[in-house]
């Protein structure tokens, strides 16, 4: 139980992480998992509260951007596929609190490469192997699965470093695939909603207001390099005080 000094301070921090997240298509929960993990959480409460609120978050990022036409179904229904079946597999595993922090750990420091990987529209993009497509899918969702994120933390990357899709295209698929995976990691797990903590429904408000300025300022024109890189020095240290504590 926190009290309500630092549940502002919790509230603030949500509607700053996602404004960011949903500035790129995702749902914010790797930022969520940070702010909670310097805020001493139980993991049986930031599993749940991650994927719900990133549902929120993440969905309004997918009606952004695919109503500003950048979603592509060729790197999306590949990974989805064989992500689905092993979030929920991930899901259904109770990991032990030290290698949850250290899948977290490294859950972050992928965001925070996302944050501060060089948008670069000029780059040739190259075809992807659907093989190695169903692979990452089937990756990404077990991992996702058993830290109770949607996996765009590692999707996104993934498409820039391969330049298998531009930085839109990228924000526009990993939305949807954040949304599918979060509904997964609930559904096979339903009982962790009853951990959820009671200024759910602030926090709720909070992500919500932020969420939805991130996704009109991320499928518009707007550009924020400065907030994205000190958001990916933020998760940086967070990663750090989770693998070196």
């Amino acid at each position: 139980m926190i009290g309500i000094h630092e549940t502002i301070l919790l509230a603030c921090c949500f509607f700053l992480v996602a404004m960011l997240y949903g500035s790129v298509g995702h749902g914010g929960a790797s930022g969520y998992l940070a702010v909670m993990a310097f805020a001493g959480m139980a993991p049986v409460v930031m599993r749940p509260t991650a994927l719900t609120l990133n549902l929120l978050v993440a969905g309004m990022s997918m009606f952004a951007f695919a109503r500003a036409g950048h979603f592509r179904g060729l790197y999306f229904w590949p990974f989805i596929i064989t992500s689905v079946p092993f979030a929920w597999l991930g899901a259904r595993l109770e990991l032990p609190s030290p290698v949850f922090k250290a899948l977290l750990g490294f859950a972050l420091v992928c965001a925070a490469v996302r944050f501060l990987i060089p948008t670069s529209p000029s780059q040739e993009e190259r075809r992807p192997f659907l093989g190695w497509m169903f692979l990452a899918g089937a990756a990404i969702g077990l991992i996702s699965g058993l830290i109770g994120v949607g996996g765009g933390i590692f999707l996104t990357p993934l498409l820039l470093l391969c330049r298998w899709c531009g930085t839109k295209t990228a924000a526009a698929v990993s939305a949807p695939f954040i949304v599918v995976n979060s509904m997964t990691g609930l559904a096979a797990n339903p009982s962790l909603l009853g951990h959820l903590p009671p200024a759910w429904p602030l926090l709720a408000a909070c992500v919500v207001g932020g969420g939805f300025l991130g996704a009109r300022w991320g499928s518009g024109l707007a550009r924020i390099p400065q907030l994205r890189t000190a958001l990916g020095a933020v998760l940086l240290i967070a990663s750090a005080k989770l693998l070196f504590p």
